[in-house]
Parts: C-alpha cells; sequence; structure tokens
C-alpha cells in the first residue's frame, strides 16, 4: 500500500487493519461463454495516533476465448451506465485503469476486454463512494447473465477447446505474476490459500511458442487483447 504513495504510520511496527470484500470468479466449460470476475472491496487503516484512513477498491472484467462484438458491446455499456448514474467522468477513467491493470507485461497483451477497475477511492465521502460501488456490484448480473444465456448452449470443437485452455494459461500467468489481490492474501498471515487461489481455472495449458493462424478467430482475440478497444463510442 505504501508502494502506491500512501503514508500510513505504524505503532511498535503493527498497523492494524480492517478489509472486506465479495470477490467471484466464473470459468464457464463451454469456450463461447467468456470467463468473468469482479471484486469490490473496502479497507480501513488505524494509524498510531488513532486516526483512521479507509478507501474503496474494486471492478468488473469480461475475458472471452474469442471476441463477439455484441458480447463486448453489452458488457461495457452495462458497466457505463452504472457508472454514469454518479459522474460521466468514472467509466473512461476506469475503463483506462482496468485495461492497464490487467496486463500481462511479459506476454503484451491484456488478460481479457476489460470492463472497469479502480483502488484507493476515498473521495469525495464515505457514502458516495459505497453508493456507486454498490451500483457497479448491481451491474454484475445484468452485464454478465445475458451473455451466458446467449452462448451457454453454443456447440464447439475440440480445437476451439483447446484455445480456450490456452487462454486459461494466461489468465494464470496474470494471477500468479501480477495479480495484486493474489500478493496480498498470500502475504497475509493466517491467510486461507485456497480462497486466494480460487480464482484460477480448473485446467489450463501452456504450449510452446504458440502462434494461431492469421485472419483466424483467435488470432481476432488476440489483436484486442494487445490494443484495447474502445465499446461505446
Amino acid at each position: 500500500m505504501r508502494s502506491r504513495g500512501k503514508s500510513l504510520k505504524a505503532k511498535d511496527g503493527k498497523l492494524p487493519f480492517c478489509a472486506m470484500g465479495v470477490s467471484s470468479v466464473i470459468h464457464p466449460k463451454n469456450p463461447h461463454v467468456p470467463t468473468m470476475h469482479f471484486n469490490y472491496r473496502y479497507f480501513e487503516i488505524e494509524e498510531a495516533d488513532g486516526t483512521k484512513q479507509w478507501w474503496f477498491g474494486g471492478g468488473t472484467d469480461l475475458t472471452p476465448t474469442y471476441l463477439n462484438e455484441e458480447d463486448a458491446i453489452h458488457f461495457h455499456k452495462t458497466l457505463k451506465e452504472a457508472c454514469d448514474k454518479h459522474d460521466l467522468k468514472l467509466y473512461p477513467k476506469y475503463k483506462k485503469w482496468c485495461d492497464d491493470y490487467f496486463y500481462i507485461k511479459h506476454r503484451g497483451e491484456r488478460r481479457g476486454i476489460g470492463g472497469i477497475f479502480f483502488d484507493d477511492v476515498d473521495s469525495p465521502s464515505k457514502e458516495e463512494v459505497f453508493q456507486f460501488v454498490k451500483s457497479c456490484a448491481k451491474a454484475v448480473v445484468p452485464c454478465y447473465v445475458p451473455i451466458v444465456k446467449r452462448h451457454c448452449h453454443d456447440s464447439f470443437t475440440p480445437e476451439e477447446k483447446l484455445w480456450q485452455q490456452l487462454r486459461r494459461g494466461r489468465y494464470v500467468e496474470f494471477n500468479l505474476v501480477y495479480d495484486r489481490g493474489t500478493k496480498f492474501g498470500l502475504l497475509t498471515p493466517g491467510s486461507r490459500i485456497e480462497s486466494i487461489l480460487m480464482s484460477l481455472p480448473l485446467t489450463a495449458r501452456w504450449e510452446y511458442m504458440h502462434t494461431p493462424p492469421e485472419s483466424s478467430r483467435e488470432a481476432e482475440i488476440l489483436e484486442v487483447l494487445r490494443n484495447p478497444k474502445d465499446w461505446v463510442h
């Protein structure tokens, strides 16, 4: 937290904190139904002099195996509507933050097609930020469930299933190498390791130097992951 610019005064090396949140990851079996992740959380720190610092964080993002523009537009528009209820500046700011955060640096690509992400939000007031976070949380079902219903009965080939497994390998790479939540959980004394690693898919795959054919649907999703799009304009 200090590495993000927070000034936190400990007493005798101790810094009492309270952390709470809700987190969910869905990894569907069908490669035409995208993976979805959301997490909304609240932190409170008590400093040496008894003063408290608080902030909210979280976000919702989508990781499809294959690109479906209709799904991407629906997902982002629903999140934008939730943000716009509070401030028109929030969606573009948090959309970019999401694209920047879920970036697999060693691959030069994003984990998925984004959504919204924010952290350290402590203004204008606790109640106003809480109302915003609740709006975001309430948008999870309408932004994702229609996509599931649209594709849950789609047929798929062994080759499409293989590509899904390769993409899930990328998901694992991001979560184990870069994700702050995973690192925070693993460094927290007495934490439940299985809960921290719950974001990982049941199965994943790696292939050495795998590159999909040009102009394929696999190459299409890679292009978007390397160059994020504006889905709502």
